[in-house]
């Protein structure tokens, strides 16, 4: 009996380990996707798509939304190391908020029952919750913040949305035309390139035999 406890506390601590490794070589490899950005067309320049979120959502689905929020952590603490901050930290800290708002309600939904229609509804649910977190946190968080950082007002920060989309003329339009769309983009970009590796890269991160 003691035997089999050693075992299990063994094989245990060997899966913990194991865990803990994938969560950080994901969060570097978010950290690395995260230096490649590019602008959108209908969104000011300082609003820079990227995939990061990729292998946080590969994460969260394999090891759960626990490790997919610590995966997250993971990628903003990094990129804080090697980049710094110019928002404060502010900017840094509404990333990982919205980040999380997308893959954590992805993994809950997708650990209930594994299945790829669980893992699109997740994502789904994941996007439409990151667009509504990322409206309010740019609204009432992002914006505020970079207008103290650059020292621009608000109003002029709207203006470059109005400069690439003149129905742009206020904080609600820039909300609704610029900032929704980014999110509902990034959403389905990650949601897509997620579906394509996942069943490639999850038995690795398991440590199954492919």
């Amino acid at each position: 009996m003691s035997s089999n406890t050693n075992t299990v506390a063994a094989s245990a601590a060997k899966s913990n380990i194991r865990n803990m490794v994938v969560i950080a070589m994901l969060g570097a490899v978010a950290m690395i996707l995260q230096l490649f950005e590019f602008p959108l067309w209908f969104a000011p320049s300082f609003y820079e798509i990227d995939l990061s979120e990729v292998p946080v959502m590969i994460g969260s689905f394999a090891l759960g939304p626990v490790a997919g929020a610590l995966i997250e952590l993971v990628k903003n603490l990094l990129k804080l190391v090697i980049k710094g901050t110019n928002t404060a930290f502010v900017g840094d800290i509404a990333n990982y908020l919205i980040g999380c708002a997308l893959v954590v309600p992805a993994g809950i939904i997708y650990k209930r029952k594994k299945s790829k229609k669980n893992a699109i509804i997740g994502m789904a649910a994941g996007t439409l919750f990151m667009t509504i977190a990322g409206c309010f946190i740019n609204a009432y968080v992002l914006l505020p913040a970079y207008s103290k950082a650059f020292g621009m007002p608000i109003d002029a920060l709207v203006g470059m949305g109005t400069a690439v989309n003149p129905a742009i003329t206020g904080l609600g339009t820039f909300v609704i035309l610029a900032v929704a769309p980014f999110n509902i983009i990034k959403g389905i970009a990650v949601s897509v390139v997620t579906l394509l590796l996942y069943k490639y890269i999850s038995p690795i991160l398991k440590g199954q035999t492919v």
